[in-house]
């Protein structure tokens, strides 16, 4: 069930991405080199944008692609260390929350008056409840990682280490260095 959601997921975020490229790619070629365009484009691109961010927040906290800065967390000990985890974690809980109400609010608002998209007769709620369902995924996935914070599977956030992984490339090109001067001795002595 889990590699289905997965799955899921991560096929949602690349069509939303490949349908993005598409669409500014045909209405540039269309735009410039025929003098005419979609006139709905740019909406649905800012839509599609919309979404692709909302929804990719939540699963960049569950693949640990966000960046953050801890270096003053890392230097705690183990105890002190979750804990500020944990009071981050709710921090984040408060903002989704605070979201969660404004997006409701205005979702609701929305919905309401019976507001269309400026381009396309289709309800702008509909459009735009990805503010909502963005920060309820958010919410989910903090709350997971509260969870796990709690009974002792985690010890904060799984932050990317641009540092970690700038030193690793360099390693590499490094090493690829070494290997090319040494084929290009090798043959210089052949």
């Amino acid at each position: 069930m889990r590699d289905l959601i997965n799955s899921l997921e991560e096929g949602f975020i690349r069509l939303l991405l490949v349908g993005m490229t598409l669409l500014v790619f045909v209405e540039v070629v269309l735009r410039f080199g025929f003098n005419t365009g979609i006139h709905w484009a740019q909406e649905v691109t800012l839509l599609m944008s919309a979404w692709f961010v909302l929804f990719g927040v939540s699963y960049g906290i569950k693949v640990g692609a966000h960046i953050g800065v801890d270096a003053f967390v890392k230097l705690l000990p183990e105890t002190p260390r979750r804990v500020a985890a944990i009071i981050a974690v709710v921090l984040c809980l408060f903002y989704c929350g605070l979201f969660l109400y404004g997006g409701w609010v205005y979702l609701s608002k929305l919905h309401m008056i019976g507001i269309e998209l400026e381009d396309l007769p289709y309800p702008k709620w509909i459009a735009t409840s990805i503010l909502f369902i963005g920060f309820v995924l958010l919410a989910m996935r903090f709350l997971h990682l509260l969870w796990k914070l709690m009974i002792g599977q985690a010890e904060g956030f799984k932050l990317a280490d641009e540092a970690k992984e700038s030193m690793h490339l360099a390693d590499e090109v490094a090493a690829h260095d070494n290997t090319l001067s040494q084929s290009t001795s090798e043959q210089r002595e052949k």
